[in-house]
């Protein structure tokens, strides 16, 4: 279905006919409009040559995040180059306009081709198929999804060769989040896969599936799973498997496998392809593609290339058609033949017709029959009013030559009667040998003369593995070296010869030189002995990378300042490899001994000073278990962990406390005795008469004693 452009936006696309961008390229004329872009029919200045230009919506100009994924989709895009994928020549903005240009191709889309003539037959779908598939799988194994596969987006040449278009534009814009007018998510959804619909990360078989639902399309008129909303149709397909229409034959079977509503049971798009190759063994020939042509003629536009434009793909759904459609000439399909449809599907139709050359044509007026004798040939045509390929089928020998099958050969027109058959039997004999003789010579030149060639793609700064690829592809034979590059990681191409878009003959070398990664880089000298940032940052200076840090305790080196490192300064290590540092943690951690009260001052200021640890007397207090001079307590307490240099606080031992004895001479013996205990002693015995005043004591009053000391007192 072709979308509806809003009125407001035509006249916006009208304006720039005329606009040159980037210097470059002139809009000759719209081609088509969706919702993020519009496609123009552009003249390249400077090369004097017919593009495509997609100039972006306007409002994409204005996220940076699609314009930063544009660009780089867009490069990738840039270096595929395959005969079945639309080839980007250039991408750039224009002020505040996006634009990619591509090839210009003149034969219309599949959208335009279904819409314009119906479905088509097995045969067709199976050319489609097989050309779609082999595009697909050259850009799946550059670790490129196209997301967005569906009839807009396979565009066709003059000569009906299938182009994939819009490679990567699906991302940039998904990755955006841009949405279409009316808010559905950017991607037909009509040809989503069932990934796609449960929002899963997604690989080429994504591809593949929605290759099937366009395919099945193209044989019914129909798509898979159509809902009247979007939700209904990518909900349609999760579980279900792909309805295969009736009629198919094998080619049901490989769409069934390829439609499969689990990736991990469909085929890529490699097997895809090899699959579809086997069925066209089996199958029919197949009639022309109906080429729809384009909306737009070259030859309407002020231009001396006599060709037709067609827009690249819509990239966002269906394109609304801008310009009135002329009607292209019709042209045959690059198509095969099965009994002869396999041969051209391989690149290159060869019949043999039975001792002798046949050569195939299409159109014109028919051809009779001419009889003749032993090694004359039948001249066999279609009719005038026929696209497909006709025959020219000769018995007898024409020595050296093979067979061919050509397009656009023109018929000789029908014999009226057998009499004047007759008479111009000759003539016609002649004129069959000297096509045949043609035709021989130039299948010999085809198979053995001709040298194919094919343009070098972008293989700087891309792993190796795609060169092999391209090499493998276009027949060369690859030269491989390697080099140390301090830019590119290892695998990476530095360099390539021939450059990118020189043409290249089969068997001609490819010659690349391959990253080994930055040279090897010698461990710099002062590591050790400075602090740990400062090592660092010398190992990052010379393209180093700092290990494992380990620490160790040093009496001597501060905590912080490296004492080792794992590698001898001088020897080579690997760029970006890592260097393992061992730096100080300062003195180790001390112990306050157990065994300090009690002891000496003295003897215990030089144990802990031994250890690193400064002694400091805090005060001085009586003690009755230690000794005077003797440690009562230290802090930090015995048994504690603590800095070296840490100062140890300690108490000192007065001795025992004493009391002056106090005098009680003349006091009654209660009194007394009072009074001594009073002062922390004890009266043990009493002399004399309880009655009578005291007279003395013993110790005699004024003596100093120990607290708690015994005194006797005596009286008369």
């Amino acid at each position: 279905m072709t979308a509806t452009l809003p009125d407001v936006v035509v006249p916006h696309v009208a304006d720039r006919v005329g606009q040159v961008l980037g210097g470059r390229y002139r809009l000759v004329a719209p081609l088509g409009s969706g919702a993020s872009a519009t496609v123009y029919l552009g003249d390249d200045v400077t090369l004097r040559r017919r593009v495509a230009v997609k100039v972006l919506h306007p409002a994409l100009a204005d996220d940076e995040a699609f314009l930063r994924r544009f660009r780089a989709e867009a490069q990738v895009a840039a270096a595929l180059n395959h005969p079945n994928v639309l080839a980007v020549h250039d991408w750039g903005q224009d002020g505040s306009t996006p634009y990619l240009v591509s090839e210009f191709l003149a034969g219309g889309s599949l959208r335009s081709m279904l819409d314009g003539a119906g479905p088509l037959t097995a045969s067709q779908v199976l050319v489609v198929g097989l050309e779609a598939s082999r595009g697909l799988a050259y850009a799946h194994r550059r670790g490129l999804v196209h997301r967005d596969i569906k009839p807009a987006n396979l565009l066709f040449d003059d000569e009906a060769r299938l182009r994939i278009a819009d490679f990567g534009l699906a991302r940039a814009l998904a990755e955006a989040a841009w949405t279409e007018p009316m808010g559905a998510v950017l991607g037909t959804a009509r040809y989503a896969s069932p990934e796609q619909a449960r929002g899963q990360s997604l690989d080429g078989r994504s591809d593949v599936y929605s290759l099937a639902l366009v395919l099945v399309e193209a044989a019914t008129g129909t798509v898979p799973f159509s809902t009247d909303t979007t939700i209904g149709t990518l909900m349609a397909r999760v579980d279900a498997p792909l309805p295969i229409p009736d009629g198919l034959g094998l080619l049901g079977e490989v769409l069934a496998a390829a439609g499969s509503p689990e990736p991990s049971d469909r085929p890529d798009a490699d097997a895809l392809s090899a699959a579809l190759f086997d069925v066209a063994r089996q199958m029919d020939r197949p009639g022309p593609l109906p080429l729809a042509g384009s909306p737009v003629t070259v030859a309407d536009h002020d231009t001396d290339v006599g060709a037709t434009a067609a827009p690249v793909g819509s990239g966002d759904g269906d394109v609304t058609v801008i310009a009135d459609t002329g009607v292209a000439a019709e042209t045959p399909a690059s198509a095969s033949t099965a009994n002869g449809l396999v041969e051209d599907v391989a690149g290159g139709a060869v019949e043999g017709a039975v001792g002798g050359a046949a050569v195939g044509a299409v159109g014109g007026a028919a051809v009779g029959a001419v009889e003749g004798a032993e090694g004359v040939g039948a001249v066999e045509g279609v009719g005038p009013d026929e696209t497909a390929q006709g025959a020219v089928a000769a018995q007898g020998t024409v020595e050296g030559q093979g067979a061919v099958e050509a397009q656009g050969a023109a018929a000789a027109p029908a014999l009226a009667t057998p009499e004047r058959s007759r008479r111009r039997r000759w003539p016609w004999l002649v004129a069959l040998l000297a096509v045949a003789a043609i035709a021989g010579g130039s299948l010999f030149w085809w198979t053995s003369v001709r040298v194919v060639s094919s343009e070098v793609p972008v293989l700087v700064g891309v792993a190796v593995t795609a060169a092999e690829q391209a090499a493998r592809d276009g027949g060369w034979e690859l030269s491989r070296s390697e080099a140390f590059d301090p830019v590119l990681a290892a695998g990476l191409v530095v360099s390539q010869s021939p450059e990118a878009g020189v043409s290249l003959a089969q068997g001609e070398v490819l010659t690349v030189v391959v990253s080994a990664g930055p040279a090897p880089v010698p461990v710099p000298d002062g590591l050790v002995g400075v602090p740990l940032a400062d090592a660092e940052q010398t190992l990052v200076g010379v393209g180093l990378a700092l290990g494992s840090v380990t620490e160790a305790f040093d009496e001597v080196v501060p905590a912080g300042v490296v004492l080792a490192a794992s590698t001898e300064p001088g020897v080579e290590l690997p760029f970006g490899e890592v260097v393992d540092l061992v730096v100080s943690a300062g003195p180790e951690p001390r112990t306050v001994p157990d065994n300090l009260v009690g002891r000496a001052l003295d003897e215990v200021r030089n144990l802990l000073e031994a250890l690193g640890l400064p002694v400091s007397v805090g005060g001085e207090s009586y003690s009755d278990s230690v000794p005077a001079g003797g440690v009562i307590e230290a802090a930090p307490s015995p048994g504690q962990t603590v800095d070296r240099g840490t100062p140890v606080l300690v108490e000192v031992s007065l001795g025992p406390p004493e009391v002056a004895v106090p005098d009680v001479i003349g006091l009654p013996v209660v009194e007394a005795a009072r009074r001594l205990e009073a002062a922390g002693l004890v009266v043990t015995a009493t002399t004399g008469s309880p009655t009578q005043p005291v007279t003395s004591s013993d110790p005699a009053r004024g003596t100093t004693v120990r607290l708690g000391s015994n005194i006797t007192i005596s009286t008369r």
